[in-house]
C-alpha cells in the first residue's frame, strides 16, 4: 500500500535477473537514492544489494517489500488436486488412528447394555422387596426401576465420554 504522495516502482523496475545479479542502478525508481550506507552492503561493497524506494522498504521480485506479489495465472488453484491432497490426509489419518474392530464394537454395545440394565434391573429387585415387605403394590418397585434407568443411562454416557 503506498501512502499519500508516494509513488509505486514500476513491476518492470523491481524485476530481479535469474542469476541474483542486482545491480541498484538499474531498478531504482524514479527518486530514489538507492541503499543508505550499512544496509546489506560488506566493507568491500561485493555483495549484491537489493534496491530501495524513497522511503527505505527493500524492492523485490514481486514489487515493494509487504506488498503481495501479483498472482500467478498458472498457479489457480485445482479441485481435484485439492481432493487428492484431502483423501491423502484422510488415508494417513486411518493408519495412524485405525478405526475399532467389528468385535470390539459389539463388545462395546454389549458393555453400554449391561451398564443400563443391570442398575435397573437392581431397582426392579430391590423395589419388589420394598413392595412385600410393606404391601404397598407397586409403588416402590416403580419409583427404584426409573431411578435405576436413570442411573443406568448416566453410567453409560460417563462411560462412552471416558472411551
Amino acid at each position: 500500500m503506498s501512502g499519500p504522495g508516494e509513488t509505486r516502482a514500476p513491476a518492470a523496475a523491481a524485476a530481479v535477473p535469474p542469476d541474483g545479479d542486482v545491480s541498484a542502478a538499474d531498478h531504482l525508481p524514479a527518486g530514489a537514492t538507492g541503499p543508505s550506507p550499512g544496509k546489506g552492503i560488506s566493507a568491500t561493497g561485493s555483495a549484491p544489494v537489493r534496491p530501495e524506494d524513497a522511503s527505505g522498504r527493500r524492492l523485490t521480485p514481486g514489487g515493494l517489500s509487504g506488498d503481495p506479489a501479483p498472482p500467478r495465472p498458472d498457479t489457480a488453484p485445482d479441485p481435484l488436486a485439492g481432493a487428492v491432497r484431502r483423501s491423502a490426509g484422510r488415508a494417513e489419518a486411518g493408519r495412524h488412528d485405525p478405526e475399532p474392530s467389528l468385535a470390539r464394537r459389539f463388545g462395546q454395545i454389549g458393555v453400554l447394555g449391561w451398564v443400563i440394565v443391570l442398575p435397573t434391573l437392581a431397582g426392579v429387585w430391590i423395589g419388589a422387596r420394598i413392595d412385600g415387605f410393606l404391601g404397598s403394590g407397586i409403588t416402590a418397585a416403580a419409583a427404584l426401576t426409573m431411578l435405576g434407568a436413570a442411573l443406568g443411562l448416566w453410567l453409560a454416557l460417563r462411560w462412552m465420554h471416558d472411551q
